[in-house]
């Protein structure tokens, strides 16, 4: 009996499914589709920011908390499903507090999209820009390498799309060229500067001694000290790239979007720097693409 049961209630269930999509049009599957496609890439990106923060143990309790509140109705114990319940009915204020970083970091994430940007620029200036990219990127590569041999610790900064203004004014301006050897006397021991990050943005040294965030990641390695861990802190809340040199061993390290590559050599060093400031398109067999005007005929 229970058998017949199950297999009537399978076949009504089939039936309402087919007649509920019985008068669906072409369109109205595609809308269908969009629609649920959005849903899952946004929960999907949700995930993966939440996914390496504390947030994430804060979304398995609550978890925790939904299924024995469910529980605790099945069981008809009413006291508890009664607090629960009224808890529960205040969790989407707490949660808009709770994770508030993780909003921010997602919202931020947003607005780096970089559609359309290059219709703003003509050819010549975006081939003057990747020049002067190009330049100091060598000159960022030379004083790692310099100050890697020294062990002389560093902290250096690229901002990308997201401004990082708010660490520029923890620090002391300086609004120079990039030069590898201003880079190296900046973070000279004992000297006024040395202690801190220095921020480059549009390919020029603004501000020194800038006191970054430290990360509050729970899953990086216990040997990396707070230069490492402001590094990667400064990715966690910004798209911003960051070379660090450790004075105690003396490796070259990268840190981006809250990830760190460490023991870098040289050659590896500039190829990263090149993938993540240089557009692929300015790329052809490795070498940057001079304007026209600028080739030897």
């Amino acid at each position: 009996m229970p058998e017949i049961i199950d297999v009537v209630s399978i076949s009504v269930f089939f039936k309402y499914i087919f007649s509920y999509f019985a008068n669906f049009r072409f369109w109205d599957f595609v809308r269908v589709i969009v629609d649920l496609g959005i849903v899952t890439f946004v929960f999907y990106e949700l995930i993966k920011i939440c996914k390496d923060t504390r947030a994430w143990q804060l979304i398995k309790g609550i978890i925790f908390m939904l299924l024995f509140s469910y529980v605790c109705d099945l069981l008809a114990l009413n006291t508890i499903a009664y607090i629960l319940n009224y808890i529960i009915g205040f969790l989407g204020i707490a949660l808009v507090i709770i994770f508030s970083p993780e909003i921010r970091k997602m919202l931020e994430q947003l607005g780096r999209s970089k559609l359309g940007l290059s219709l703003l620029l003509n050819p010549d200036q975006k081939s003057d820009t990747r020049i002067v990219t190009k330049l100091m990127i060598d000159n960022v590569v030379a004083a790692a390498q310099n100050m890697s041999l020294s062990r002389t610790g560093s902290l250096m900064v690229i901002e990308r799309e997201t401004k990082v203004g708010e660490y520029i004014n923890t620090g002391t301006r300086i609004d120079s060229e990039v030069s590898a050897s201003l880079l190296i006397n900046i973070f000279v021991p004992n000297t006024p500067l040395h202690d801190g990050a220095v921020i480059i943005r549009n390919n020029r040294i603004v501000a020194g001694a800038c006191v970054l965030p430290l990360t509050d990641r729970q899953n990086i390695d216990s040997d990396l000290g707070t230069r490492h861990r402001a590094a990667i802190g400064i990715t966690d809340v910004s798209d911003a790239v960051v070379v660090v040199v450790s004075e105690e061993t003396g490796q070259i390290s990268l840190c981006d979007n809250g990830k760190i590559r460490r023991n870098l050599t040289r050659e590896a060093l500039r190829e990263s720097l090149d993938n993540l400031l240089i557009p692929s398109e300015t790329k052809s067999a490795g070498r940057i693409i001079f304007p026209r005007k600028d080739r030897k005929k």
